[in-house]
């Protein structure tokens, strides 16, 4: 946190210690404000902060309630194709080597959607905290996102073939391009018996859970944070750190005041009463770092898909749920990928 906001932390030593050499040092007695009206402002700004925090964190557990219906919607997906798709309707019995051809490609394809969906999230938007600051970028810096190493077209190879994989590079949705392939084949699968009305329709409405889980994501990612929100409450902020320490330095003064009318002081004890007034710097920067601080958490919370740290782990969620899908379908374990190596906790 010390590092992330060290270019802050120097600017608020800077500017309250400007106010204090002029109010102890040139004498400037005049310059200083009641405290009433700025511990006001600092009481609202403190409820306007935790109005914004709260709304950001449920920005934040809501995409990652998203994903955890991806995770539970895939293993459903990946339970039926298992089951559902049988030679009870055929005319022409398959073989097992048939159906399991069959049942990965629908799982390869349902792993392409989640693939297309990652990166249709890891986009860089305008308003986003990361890509307009010199904190972010270079906080991005210390990040290896997968995403921003890999093309799509490159993530894609081994999940699609050819034709597949350049029917949904050229769509502009191409997360929604996967799932209308998989309704097709869910319909074909239908007319050659392998799956009866029923199960058509429980698939079908597989589809339709995954297109609202796509929506509910795409909503988070496009659609940022009001701004008028954001924007008001760093103004404010600012407007309450710079006034700051006005108000604090003349409390302190008065409080020295107060304690140098005792009689029989030691020499230490009048040198710390009569320059008391410099208490103002360290805690007016402590202050105004707090504030900082929490503007700068709801800022990062506000976009969970950006790539950083406190992100929803959409990559090692995804990798999760392959691992998972490919062995429900009894997969070659010597061809399912290995989970990230952060698999489990936050990352990137």
């Amino acid at each position: 946190m010390l590092l992330w906001t060290r270019k802050y932390i120097y600017f608020f030593f800077l500017m309250s210690i400007v106010p204090v050499i002029l109010y102890d040092v040139v004498g400037l007695k005049w310059l200083y404000l009641p405290w009433l009206p700025i511990g006001l402002i600092g009481t609202s700004l403190a409820f306007i902060t935790g109005f914004k925090n709260n709304a950001s964190y449920e920005r934040l557990w809501e995409a990652r309630k998203i994903y955890g219906g991806i995770v539970n919607t895939s293993r459903l997906l990946a339970t039926m194709v298992n089951d559902f798709i049988t030679n009870e309707f055929v005319r022409v019995e398959r073989t097992d080597k048939e159906f399991f051809n069959i049942k990965k490609v629908i799982i390869m394809r349902h792993i392409a959607w989640m693939t297309s969906l990652r990166y249709a999230l890891r986009i860089k938007k305008p308003w986003e905290t990361l890509v307009g600051s010199k904190s972010g970028k270079e906080h991005m810096k210390t990040i290896v996102v997968k995403e921003h190493e890999l093309t799509l077209q490159e993530e894609l190879h081994g999940y699609l073939n050819e034709d597949e994989k350049e029917f949904v590079l050229s769509m502009t949705n191409k997360q929604a391009a996967c799932l209308n392939m998989q309704s097709k084949h869910f319909k074909e699968l239908k007319l050659e018996g392998l799956i009866d009305d029923f199960r058509h329709i429980e698939f079908n409405n597989i589809i339709g859970e995954l297109f609202t889980l796509q929506g509910k994501v795409e909503r988070i990612k496009n659609f940022p944070y009001p701004r008028q929100f954001a924007t008001l409450n760093l103004f404010f902020i600012w407007i309450f750190m710079i006034l700051l320490p006005f108000g604090m330095m003349h409390e302190f003064h008065e409080i020295a005041l107060n304690l140098g009318n005792h009689e029989n002081r030691c020499f230490m004890n009048r040198l710390i009463v009569e320059n008391f007034v410099w208490m103002t710097v360290p805690i007016s920067v402590v202050i105004s770092w707090v504030f900082m601080l929490m503007e700068k958490v709801g800022d990062v919370s506000e976009n969970p898909f950006e790539g950083t740290r406190n992100d929803v782990p959409i990559t090692t969620i995804s990798r999760g749920i392959e691992i998972d899908i490919r062995e429900i379908i009894g997969d070659d374990k010597n061809v399912i990928p290995k989970p990230h190596p952060n698999y489990g906790d936050t990352e990137m």
